[in-house]
């Protein structure tokens, strides 16, 4: 939960001229972040941020929906994260003034970046609803908004099942693409008007069972490339600097 401690370390890998995989969020100074990824640049490094379901298959389905054009013209992304945190984890994550928000919607705000890319505007409610006397901004919500889209992400502290709650869906002018749950087994149901792409004209469900070497490998294949092969990563600066910088401004932690 010391996430300034991470930017810390990730700076001294960076002076001693090696690949970071830095954990999010990045810290809670986005010039110190900012100067971090110049740094490496410099050196021809590359800092691999470690959010969640970058390459989550499932999520990633829900992506390739969006990017590929099968849905139509996009008009909303969104997404929801419940979890139940308990007394200690409560404390850890109330230490930032984005609370929740700050701590695992960063991982929701990082996949509607790179559907939609950088919001014009963007807006936060962090509330306290819990009975402890923590300050922990525990139900949020966050609102991207684009030219001809919106976003809109939301997490919360109290549901006991919550992560069997937890869904993303990308809706556009041709139909929908929806996950639930993002953990496996998870269920994907595209609903469209015209067939596009793998998927038929319809609603469609599909079943997916988990697939070998889940978890960080496939982050840490791609590194494995990066260093090996000289192979660009599939996220660049641009966009890690403007997914952190959004979750900053819906957190109220950027001016």
């Amino acid at each position: 939960a010391d996430v300034n401690g991470n930017l810390d370390y990730a700076e001294q890998c960076v002076e001693a001229g090696k690949f970071v995989h830095f954990d999010k969020p990045p810290g809670s100074d986005m010039k110190r972040f900012r100067s971090l990824l110049e740094e490496a640049m410099k050196r021809r490094r590359v800092v691999q941020m470690g959010y969640q379901w970058r390459y989550h298959p499932a999520f990633q389905a829900v992506m390739q929906a969006a990017r590929q054009g099968w849905l139509g013209q996009l008009y909303r992304f969104h997404a929801s994260i419940d979890k139940l945190i308990l007394a200690d984890e409560r404390k850890l994550l109330a230490k930032f003034r984005g609370g929740m928000m700050f701590s695992e919607g960063c991982h929701l705000i990082d996949c509607a970046v790179a559907v939609l890319g950088k919001p014009r505007k963007v807006t936060g409610f962090l509330r306290h609803d819990g009975t402890l006397p923590d300050s922990l901004a525990d139900n949020n919500i966050a609102i991207l908004e684009y030219d001809q889209a919106i976003a809109e992400i939301s997490l919360a502290g109290f549901h006991p099942r919550g992560t069997s709650h937890r869904f993303v869906e990308i809706s556009g002018w041709n139909g929908s693409a929806r996950l639930q749950p993002y953990t496996f087994p998870s269920r994907l149901t595209v609903d469209l008007a015209k067939a596009a792409g793998p998927y038929n004209a319809g609603e469609q469900t599909i079943d997916l069972a988990a697939p070998p070497g889940l978890g960080y490998t496939p982050d840490f294949r791609e590194m494995a490339s990066v260093i090996r092969n000289g192979s660009r990563p599939t996220y660049s600066v641009g966009h890690d600097l403007t997914t952190h910088e959004t979750l900053l401004r819906v957190c109220g932690m950027l001016g």
